[in-house]
């Protein structure tokens, strides 16, 4: 038999632990929580990108786009809507899953959903961002500063999470966590 966590009721667990002393299932509760953590920060920056994005509909500007810049809006918001909804998608799964013994596969599947969504609201604020650039009339720069700032986005959100990985995997092995 396995080492209890500390804390935990004698036989409470038959399963094995890990390296921080979690049985299975309390790891699936420790993701999750982690996981709601950061749906938390993606979702409010991708529902105040579409919020925002909505409004210019309505604004005097927006009746003299034409052409390419009206489709990169039509693109941008469209965007922002599947954003949010891959973001908000967390909340379904919980509702239709709680209860029925699947959080680890619930947990893979929702991180999934969540790295879908980043990426979608990355897109989405890469083409506001252009959108608005060309519409201050910096054409030619509008695609240098958005193709650099998804470029950005690249290099914080999987980049240097990579290079930190193998970093630690270097150092411990690729059993890292």
């Amino acid at each position: 038999m396995a080492a209890q966590p500390p804390g935990s009721p004698p036989g409470a667990s038959d399963e094995p632990l890990d390296s921080r002393h979690e049985s299975p299932e309390q790891r699936a509760d420790r993701r999750w929580g982690d996981l709601l953590q950061e749906v938390r920060i993606a979702q409010t920056g991708a529902q105040i990108m579409f919020g925002f994005m909505l409004t210019v509909a309505f604004t005097p500007r927006f009746a003299t786009l034409q052409g390419f810049d009206r489709g990169l809006y039509v693109a941008v918001v469209t965007c922002g809507a599947v954003a949010t909804g891959t973001l908000i998608a967390p909340v379904g799964y919980h509702r239709v899953l709680a209860g029925r013994h699947l959080k680890s596969k619930m947990v893979t599947a929702v991180s999934r959903l969540v790295a879908l969504g980043a990426a979608l609201l990355a897109l989405t604020v890469g083409g506001a961002l252009l959108l608005l650039l060309r519409v201050a009339g910096l054409h030619a720069a509008a695609w240098l500063v958005a193709g650099l700032v998804m470029l950005w986005f690249g290099i914080c959100w999987l980049v240097l999470p990579a290079v930190l990985l193998r970093r630690a995997q270097e150092r411990t092995g690729p059993g890292v966590r």
